[in-house]
């Protein structure tokens, strides 16, 4: 019984560690500006606008929104392709 109360505590404290991706989103959209930024300026300051309010998002503890800002900053880098 100890084993299992264990457990479900350890699942439970980690659950929010894994369910958020955004430092990950955010190191790609850095390296994706760092190896191949957008030829457009415009798309550039949008992809850096959005990742910086994803940033802000995700430190305010908003991951669920905060994904969804750094997904349209990589779908803008990767339709810039």
């Amino acid at each position: 019984m100890r084993r299992l109360a264990l457990f479900l505590c350890a699942a439970l404290l980690s659950a929010p560690l894994l369910a958020s991706h955004c430092p990950q989103d955010m190191a790609k959209i850095d390296q994706l500006l760092k190896t191949d930024p957008p030829a457009s300026s415009q798309i550039l300051a949008e992809v850096k606008r959005l990742r910086a309010e994803g940033e802000e998002l995700h430190n305010a503890g908003d991951h669920a929104e905060s994904e969804k800002v750094l997904q349209q900053a990589l779908d803008l880098l990767q339709s810039s392709e």
